[in-house]
């Protein structure tokens, strides 16, 4: 099985990381928004990231590829049987994908994307919105939603944490992490889901990636 595309893409790390946590060895071949390699545009007709195929099933979208994970090897569990655990799931990935990848992009986008990889200048004030405005709340959100027992779902790693947690993964490779003070249960929480041995290890060669390339440009004076 392999996923296109690269894990500095939250959406292609959260598929890796899925598959990692069950058991899986997915192969990652590496691809850019927009590339033209064939194999890439065939299991992803728009370009975006990840595509994926699995001898001649095809697919694209993180949450299409992990439900379709789910279903083919439904063990470990990932995304819960029960009807409200498994809406609040859902809920969960579907708010990573949108609310905290609009945030994320943003900042990610503007202060490392456009400066080191397309040498285009960073929109210091996008950026910079996005992290004092857009960030807040979803972190008020999950200081005041994280159970006792560190897990989002069920008191037990689901589909939500690893959604969750991989915008945040992305962030934090240029340095932009939970505030601890203001946010502890939040910090706690990213930061034990981050050190699981399925997101340590993409981790560690992401932020080296980014470190190689010059890291993050810092926010305008």
């Amino acid at each position: 099985m392999i996923v296109y595309g690269s894990t500095l893409s939250p959406y292609v790390r959260k598929c890796m990381v899925f598959g990692a946590e069950k058991g899986l060895e997915l192969q990652l071949k590496f691809a850019g928004p927009g590339s033209p390699d064939p194999e890439f545009r065939a299991a992803s007709p728009f370009g975006k990231m990840p595509g994926f195929r699995d001898g001649d099933f095809t697919i694209s979208d993180s949450t299409a590829i992990v439900t379709y994970l789910e279903a083919k090897f439904p063990e470990p569990n990932l995304i819960p049987v029960e009807a409200q655990a498994r809406a609040r799931t859902i809920w969960f990935d579907e708010m990573a994908d949108t609310l905290m990848m609009a945030a994320g992009g943003a900042i990610f986008g503007n202060r490392f994307v456009k400066p080191r990889v397309m040498k285009l200048p960073c929109d210091h004030a996008a950026a910079d919105q996005a992290e004092t405005e857009q960030l807040p709340p979803i972190f008020d959100y999950l200081e005041r939603t994280i159970p006792e027992s560190g897990f989002l779902v069920e008191d037990r790693l689901t589909l939500a944490d690893i959604a969750v947690a991989s915008p945040l993964a992305t962030l934090g490779c240029i340095g932009v992490c939970v505030d601890a003070a203001r946010y502890p249960r939040t910090a706690a929480y990213v930061d034990a889901i981050h050190a699981r041995p399925s997101f340590a290890t993409i981790l560690e060669r992401d932020r080296a990636q980014v470190a190689a390339m010059g890291g993050g440009v810092p926010r305008a004076a």
